[in-house]
């Protein structure tokens, strides 16, 4: 064990853990956004859940990293002369569930639906809520994943820096989600961002070394953050007006009656 704890190591173990929750921060926002549709008392559970899975996936993938970097350039699937290696199709298959979703919240958010206006679909079971966030999680911790590889020699610490920064993003999470929650131009800024990260799964699942050239994400978290902070500054120009409130199923039946 003593090998593990040189200066190289614990060094590259601070270095994986921020860039770990770095690299989680749209996997929270997504997270964040599919909790507030549970039933308030399954939060907590559902929360817990997630970092328990979370924690389960990055490490599967961890000791499966040398197979899984071996499938890289080797295609499972060729669409009109153009191969598909195994983390393209899961890119290019989360890429367009993220969209997919965000656009679905997007539309419930502003438009409302008919089954809103009913009273149903407002909120998801905790199964489905599950199953969705183990998948989307699953897309995410390929990157965290590459990231730990190059980062740090040793399994037990590229384990242990994701097993901390999942516990970190779970400690944040319920108050980003109340904060996202509580402020209906911050979740409408997370979406559009969450689109945008579809958009760039895409890219990378149909050409991977293209879009790390181009630093895609880069740009992205680059641009998030600062809508993020001219929004924040326009909230405090704005304190003393009351907010729009987005649709949901109860402001539909006040509407209808």
């Amino acid at each position: 064990m003593e090998h593990l704890f040189t200066a190289d190591n614990i060094i590259s173990f601070v270095v994986l853990v921020i860039l770990e929750i770095v690299l989680g921060i749209d996997n929270v926002i997504f997270v964040s956004i599919i909790l507030n549709r549970l039933p308030e008392h399954l939060r907590k559970r559902g929360r817990l859940i997630w970092m328990f899975t979370g924690i389960t996936v990055r490490s599967v993938l961890l000791f499966a990293l040398q197979w899984l970097l071996l499938q890289k350039g080797k295609p499972v699937l060729t669409v009109a002369g153009k191969g598909f290696d195994l983390a393209s199709l899961v890119m290019l298959g989360g890429g367009l569930f993220l969209i997919y979703k965000t656009v679905m919240e997007i539309h419930h958010k502003l438009e409302g639906e008919e089954e809103h206006a009913k009273g149903k679909g407002a909120q998801l079971s905790l199964g489905k809520a599950v199953a969705q966030i183990i998948l989307i999680d699953m897309v995410f911790s390929f990157d965290s994943i590459i990231t730990a590889g190059g980062t740090a020699k040793h399994l037990e610490i590229m384990v242990a820096a994701v097993v901390i920064a999942m516990a970190v993003m779970f400690l944040f999470s319920a108050n980003i989600a109340g904060f996202i929650q509580k402020h209906p131009t911050i979740k409408m800024l997370a979406l559009s961002f969450l689109v945008m990260i579809g958009f760039i799964l895409l890219v990378e699942g149909w050409d991977s070394i293209k879009a790390h050239e181009l630093h895609l994400k880069n740009y992205a978290y680059f641009a998030m953050a600062f809508s993020f902070l001219v929004e924040l500054l326009n909230m405090r120009l704005r304190k003393r007006s009351e907010p729009v409130k987005l649709k949901d199923s109860d402001t539909v039946e006040e509407l209808k009656g």
